[in-house]
């Protein structure tokens, strides 16, 4: 019997010859999700006899992965910037596991992780590839470090691999939702004009996965690939930053046309000869997005020297949990001061989102 990789290269040679237009488009929506069900059988974890994957444990105020080729400068690039000391070689995949550092940058604590190098397939466990591309499921930031001389087709391929695991890089989740129910049969209700994908298509995609009766809200106008994922469901949309090395050894004209090939936010360095690292480090703070939050006791001081480090739209219950993991339980109110509140000293209560420069107090039962 034909393995799922043969299954899907099968499919994909279906739809490679099957013209695109309103007739077909149903049909090979049919074929997308097919392949899109496959491979999420694929990813399903394997018995613990199989052997183990990376085990990696979170820390810090969040996640960054490198992702990127074999000597491609991943492990030069995390000793220069981080604490870390992994082994470095001019000889392909000199990392065969994760090695964790930590950036200290604006007062985070960023816990930054080099990776064996992608090849192609790896979606498939060519080099460990599986294994690895699971770790960059659970990252907060993916940095993609690419050689500077092969940049657009290394690109290609990583993304191509981290699309076929289920991370979505720079998306974000599609304004629609799938609520299956008992009968009926499906019923598409749009606030937007669908010029992407037929109800008929919707229809398709639904049973291939079993699904012959639910309501389908669609508030933007997806295309195929969007609503598949919506309806797998188990698709990681994580924020992306390239990093360009070994921008020394070529000329500024050079990385500017190859930059505007990659067509993704991108930061010009060299490892080796430590150029452009700050620029880095700056870009990796900005794109985790973070909040610096202050703290008051409640006979006391404003602490701000030492800021709470959060993401973007966290809560004070997100403030509870960093203070102690009995902190929820006790809560009673907070104090805010700052641009969230409606006026100085706000009482507030778990559920108020903060922003950057707030001064929370937290009152106890």
């Amino acid at each position: 019997m034909a393995s799922n990789a043969e299954r899907i290269q099968e499919i994909e040679d279906e739809i490679r010859r099957t013209k695109y237009n309103k007739a077909t488009e149903s049909h090979i929506g049919e074929l997308k999700a097919k392949i899109a069900k496959l491979r999420r059988e694929m990813m399903k974890p394997k018995s613990a006899a199989s052997g183990g994957g990376f085990s990696v444990r979170k820390s810090g105020d969040s996640t960054v992965v490198f992702i990127g080729f074999p000597s491609v400068g991943k492990s030069t690039l995390l000793n220069k910037i981080t604490n870390a000391r992994s082994e470095v070689a001019q000889y392909e995949f000199t990392t065969l596991t994760v090695i964790p550092g930590v950036l200290e940058y604006n007062g985070a604590r960023i816990q930054m992780l080099d990776l064996p190098g992608i090849i192609s397939g790896a979606s498939e466990g060519r080099g460990r590839g599986r294994e690895v591309l699971a770790v960059a499921r659970n990252a907060d930031l993916l940095l993609i470090l690419l050689d500077v001389f092969q940049a657009k087709t290394q690109l290609d391929v990583i993304l191509r691999e981290l699309y076929s695991i289920g991370i979505r890089p720079n998306q974000r989740p599609p304004d629609l939702v799938v609520t299956p129910r008992l009968r009926g049969g499906v019923d598409v209700t749009s606030t937007v004009k669908m010029t992407k994908v037929s109800e008929k298509t919707v229809e398709k995609v639904l049973n291939v996965y079993g699904i012959h009766n639910a309501g389908v809200v669609v508030r933007e106008d997806v295309d195929t690939d969007q609503f598949i994922d919506v309806v797998v469901g188990n698709r990681k949309y994580v924020p992306a930053l390239v990093a360009l090395n070994k921008c020394d050894l070529v000329d500024k004209a050079f990385v500017s046309r190859v930059k505007r090939e990659l067509g993704m936010p991108s930061v010009e360095i060299s490892a080796d000869k430590d150029q452009n690292l700050e620029e880095l480090r700056s870009a990796i703070y900005r794109n985790l997005r973070f909040i610096r939050l202050y703290m008051k006791p409640r006979f006391g001081e404003v602490d701000y020297k030492d800021p709470m480090i959060l993401r973007e739209g966290a809560t004070v219950a997100e403030v509870c949990d960093r203070i102690h993991r009995n902190a929820r339980s006790e809560f009673k109110y907070a104090l805010v001061w700052g641009k969230s509140a409606k006026f100085p000293g706000q009482k507030v209560g778990m559920d108020h989102m903060l922003v950057d420069g707030d001064v929370v107090n937290i009152a106890k039962r």
